[in-house]
């Protein structure tokens, strides 16, 4: 079923919004078909290996150094997603270039940074990772709830706390929901303003809110998207991340297209469609 555009009103003398589209499972799945075949054109596995090993790195680090930062290794592990769309810039920044047939090669993987939009790109990244820091926060206050301030013996003594007791329980419940919160809020942020401040020369307040109303105009659609990519990236970091090498470049791609089918493009009067 082909996506339909839904018209936007609004009063006189305020700047026309950008029509978004209603999309259908087809769509998801088309755009998932789409980032692979883009995967697999550009192999985004190679440069996203030298990127994993320092996470893997700091994460190993606050898990086997102890302390009161052992708590948060689970939260830092589950919260990877909600950073995903910073990382995906250069992602969107290859598939942009490939749908305008121009040469790609890794070098062009920075080239994200000379959009003319780039600094709202950092605006709307940094607006990501105060909500990462929100979530780490609200996960270390549930802890302090139900555990006290206590600090774990060791790494492997709040690994058993956390999977064998009703409050360990109660932790991964709660702070699941919680997280879950938080991820509809970055996907909604996020889903289509990073790729559109790719795409063009906007605000990062403009495409925050088309992000939303795209959100909002295809909420089944959205929720399912966001399982799609919370399944991927938990199988993805199974195991050490390593998985992350194919499921981070393959989601970026397939989000670029799924943003080229929820806006009306045309309709974008500042897009610059150069190299």
């Amino acid at each position: 079923m082909a996506a339909r555009t839904i018209a936007v009103s609004q009063p006189a003398g305020v700047s026309r919004k950008i029509p978004v589209r209603q999309i259908t499972s087809s769509d998801l799945k088309q755009s998932l078909s789409d980032g692979w075949r883009d995967f697999m054109e550009m192999r985004g596995d190679i440069i996203f290996l030298a990127l994993l090993y320092p996470l893997i790195g700091i994460v190993a680090a606050i898990a086997t150094l102890g302390g009161p930062l052992v708590p948060l290794f689970l939260p830092i592990a589950a919260g990877i997603g909600l950073l995903g769309p910073v990382v995906a810039v250069g992602f969107y920044e290859m598939a942009r270039r490939r749908e305008l047939g121009l040469h790609s090669n890794w070098p062009h993987f920075l080239d994200v940074r000379k959009r003319p939009s780039f600094d709202e790109i950092a605006s709307v990244a940094g607006l990501l990772l105060t909500i990462f820091a929100l979530w780490l926060l609200a996960a270390g206050v549930l802890y302090v709830a139900l555990f006290g301030w206590v600090e774990p013996a060791s790494t492997g003594q709040f690994l058993r706390e956390v999977f064998t007791t009703e409050r360990g329980w109660a932790l991964i419940l709660i702070g699941g929901i919680v997280g879950g919160v938080f991820g509809v809020i970055v996907l909604a942020v996020s889903v289509v303003s990073m790729p559109m401040l790719v795409d063009c020369n906007t605000t990062a307040s403009s495409a925050v809110r088309t992000s939303i109303r795209a959100a909002r105009a295809n909420p089944g659609v959205t929720l399912r998207w966001g399982i799609i990519v919370a399944t991927l990236l938990v199988l993805g970091s199974i195991p050490l991340f390593i998985g992350l090498a194919v499921v981070l470049p393959w989601l970026g791609y397939s989000t670029w297209h799924l943003y080229t089918r929820l806006l009306d493009r045309s309709a974008i009067p500042a897009r610059k469609r150069t190299s």
